[in-house]
């Protein structure tokens, strides 16, 4: 009926970051958590149509001739994705699917995961991304529950392959290894724009272009490993982009001041482009109300200069605003297609923004996994060996505001918390269900939590989550950030009593705090709040170099493996006595 039942992402079962591949482990869940079997099911939609843009396609084949062994490896990925009947017949034996397969366009799945679940009735939707349906972006208006895509930036120009490309030039090899560039560019110096704008071209007409001799995914077979495990994407840059820039960096080599002042300028340059996008289309549509998906909206830098850069006056951008939340985008779009203009039991809904006439928005992001206390009481009855050889104590608090001053009291003490409630987060960020929590005020925690658990690089920062009452009070801006993907400036007067969370450049990526939408982690904080005054914790995703933790076994391993001091796994709150001699 329009509402969004569940939702997960297949890494969390496999256990392998972006794991990539058909996701049979995320169907199987869903399909038990609705109470349904396959052939129950009316539509499967899958966020790619491989009859989309064809004429394009012929006519970049016709005019530019890239490689035979290109063409092939696209011919071959166009059958893969052409094979969803099948993969589901072998990966659910015994359960027919009688339904159809809908396949909605990749940029309008990602505009749509992003404007039908928003907040507003009307907005400019946007789409920026690598590729998907041989085009890296695409825009048009959303109204009520209408939503056309009115242009496209083409293959084989793309904001996301030249951050991508510069990544590995970087040395950061890994697919999505894009937020170490984010992180590292406030330690850098604006050296390397001019250079930056011989890379991307922006064009009068919004729309920018790549220069192509610096490249080779238009011309070349790039590799790409996207099946039964993590993703792998070969060299996008060629050795001109290494002329005009100098050597590329290797994985291991050390990080110099030219690498900061690099990451620093590409930066600038994404930016740059972005806007000058972004404005554009402003100029265009003379809409103020923005709702932003694709790879690149995960920039959360620039999503926190929106309202400086651009006119634009409200935005929304969806908790997995990458590839994963075009799975959102092309349900609702299946949907709305069957259902506009059909009796549904579904009234409007009114929530922080407009009063829409579309039935679900998408205010909360908890919509994976979860696990009772009987459950988790059962596995910490398995586990007991372990905990007592781990010296850990437990403890059963079935009175939440008691829990989380207890917790909030170990917090102030300088621990590291695993705090394990509810649903997981869909997305890459954890919003307090699947979180490491630790005290903001504290200039030794990063230090602390790379070497007791995270072991990551010294310059990525950690987030602040905050009451979203208080946000004002401690940012320069005060809009609604539920899902972390603003980095906003905290303000000045404030930055010296927040060091483990204020980036080097006085920004935080911070996560606003609901009452209504997470009771528990928002009374932590006020219990936090009020032993210190300071309405917000340091939060991290709960994980150590592996996908968040999904189910209360991962979340336990993870305590017991690492030097982490308490665990709260629903009600039960879990502490070691004495810390584990454990060498990193």
């Amino acid at each position: 009926d329009g509402q969004l039942i569940a939702a997960c992402e297949e890494e969390r079962f496999r256990r392998i970051k972006h794991w990539a591949g058909f996701p049979s482990e995320a169907i199987a869940w869903c399909l038990k958590e609705g109470g349904i079997t396959l052939a129950d099911v009316d539509c499967v939609a899958i966020n790619s149509d491989p009859k989309a843009s064809f004429a394009k396609r012929l006519a970049y084949l016709a005019l530019q001739r890239p490689s035979p062994s290109l063409i092939l490896d696209r011919l071959a990925n166009r059958k893969k994705r052409q094979s969803v009947e099948e993969e589901l017949a072998a990966n659910f034996p015994g359960q027919r699917f009688n339904g159809k397969v809908e396949r909605v366009g990749h940029h309008l799945s990602h505009m749509a995961s992003a404007f039908l679940v928003s907040p507003f009735e009307e907005a400019l939707a946007v789409s920026v991304d690598g590729f998907g349906d041989f085009a890296s972006a695409g825009w048009g208006m959303g109204k009520g529950s209408t939503l056309n895509v009115d242009g496209h930036v083409w293959f084989p120009h793309s904001l996301g392959v030249f951050y991508q490309g510069l990544t590995q030039y970087l040395g950061f090899p890994h697919y999505g290894d894009e937020y170490k560039v984010m992180g590292l560019a406030p330690y850098g110096e604006l050296k390397y724009l001019e250079k930056m704008r011989k890379i991307v071209l922006l064009q009068n007409d919004g729309t920018y272009r790549i220069n192509l001799s610096l490249f080779r995914h238009h011309r070349e077979k790039v590799a790409y490993e996207w099946q039964g495990g993590s993703p792998h994407v070969g060299l996008l840059f060629n050795d001109a982009m290494e002329d005009l820039l100098g050597p590329a960096r290797k994985k291991d080599e050390p990080l110099e001041q030219y690498h900061r002042d690099m990451a620093r300028s590409i930066q600038a340059m994404f930016e740059e482009a972005y806007f000058h996008l972004l404005n554009t289309l402003h100029g265009r549509y003379g809409c103020d109300t923005l709702t932003l998906a694709g790879g690149c909206a995960m920039n959360s830098v620039a999503n926190g200069k929106v309202f400086r850069q651009t006119p634009y006056k409200r935005m929304y951008v969806q908790s997995a605003a990458g590839d994963a939340g075009g799975a959102i985008g092309a349900a609702a779009i299946a949907w709305f297609g069957a259902n506009v203009g059909h009796e549904s039991s579904a009234a409007p809904v009114a929530l922080q923004g407009d009063t829409v006439s579309r039935p679900y928005i998408m205010e909360h992001a908890y919509c994976g996994p979860h696990a009772g206390n009987d459950e988790i009481a059962a596995l910490l009855a398995e586990k007991a060996d372990a905990l007592r050889a781990a010296n850990c104590q437990i403890e059963h608090i079935t009175d939440e505001k008691t829990l989380c001053a207890r917790t909030a009291e170990k917090v102030v003490d300088g621990q590291v918390i695993g705090w394990f409630q509810g649903e997981l987060e869909w997305g890459p960020r954890a919003l307090g269900n699947r979180s490491i929590v630790c005290d903001p005020r504290r200039a030794d925690m990063k230090d602390i939590l790379n070497s007791k658990i995270k072991r990551r690089e010294s310059f990525r920062p950690f987030a602040p989550s905050v009451q979203q009452e208080h946000v004002g009070d401690w940012f320069e801006e005060s809009g609604d950030v539920p899902f972390m993907m603003s980095v906003y400036q905290i303000r000045e007067e404030r930055r010296a009593s927040l060091p483990a969370v204020t980036h080097v450049d006085g920004s935080g990526r911070l996560q606003s705090v609901y009452k209504q939408t997470n009771q528990r982690y928002w009374q932590l904080i006020e219990a936090f709040r009020e032993l210190t005054g300071v309405p917000m914790v340091l939060n991290t995703s709960f994980n150590e170099n592996e996908p968040v933790v999904c189910r209360p076994e991962e979340a336990l391993a993870c305590f017991l493996r690492t030097q982490m001091d308490v665990l709260v796994l629903g009600d039960y709150f879990i502490w070691r006595t004495t810390q584990p001699n454990t060498e990193f």
